[in-house]
């Protein structure tokens, strides 16, 4: 049972690392911090709820589980990946703010926004529908999570090139191809 934990921590974080390269959160808070310097309370909020959403996607994951027969993971997992390579395919964040707030409730409601149909978000429940381990897959999960907060307010300027955008791209597509494929293998045609 260990292993297959440490299976899901390990898988989970880096598909989630992957997955929230130049998500909006972290555009969000890449911005806000390009023009307004580096604030306590912003990398305090966005630590905290990047945290609680990460919770509640494998919390939801675990309530799927209980009543989810266990040849429907597979597709379950295949459709939370798809939907999360298109949202990075499709969903672009803002380059920059014209009129940004200094209100730290503003900043968590545009966040939880963000995050609740974010990739990173869709992977993490997907993952830990499929390999049935929410716990495993949360912390794992949550822990990408805060690198990428983390990240996103310690190099701001980095989140402001064609560069990571064209990253999104890409991962987003590579998201979308093994969701069909998983998609496919699932039903027996692969």
């Amino acid at each position: 049972m260990l292993p297959l934990a440490m299976g899901a921590f390990y898988l989970t974080f880096l598909a989630v690392l992957f997955s929230g390269i130049a998500a909006r959160d972290q555009m969000t808070i890449a911005g806000l911090v390009r023009v307004q310097g580096p604030r306590f309370g912003v990398l305090v909020t966005s630590l905290m709820l990047a945290a609680i959403s990460s919770a509640l996607a494998a919390y939801a994951a675990s309530v799927v589980l209980v009543t989810l027969p266990v040849p429907a993971r597979p597709i379950l997992m295949a459709i939370a990946l798809g939907l999360a390579g298109l949202e990075s395919l499709i969903l672009s964040p803002r380059e920059t703010f014209r009129e940004p707030t200094h209100s730290l409730g503003a900043l968590a409601l545009v966040l939880v926004a963000h995050q609740i149909t974010d990739a990173a978000r869709f992977t993490l429940f997907g993952l830990a529908v499929g390999m049935s381990a929410p716990l495993a897959a949360g912390l794992g999960g949550g822990l990408a999570a805060l690198v990428l907060v983390g990240s996103a307010n310690a190099f701001p300027a980095a989140f402001n090139t064609l560069a990571i955008r064209i990253a999104r791209r890409v991962v987003g597509g590579l998201l979308l191809l093994v969701a069909v494929t998983m998609f496919l293998a699932s039903r027996g045609n692969v």
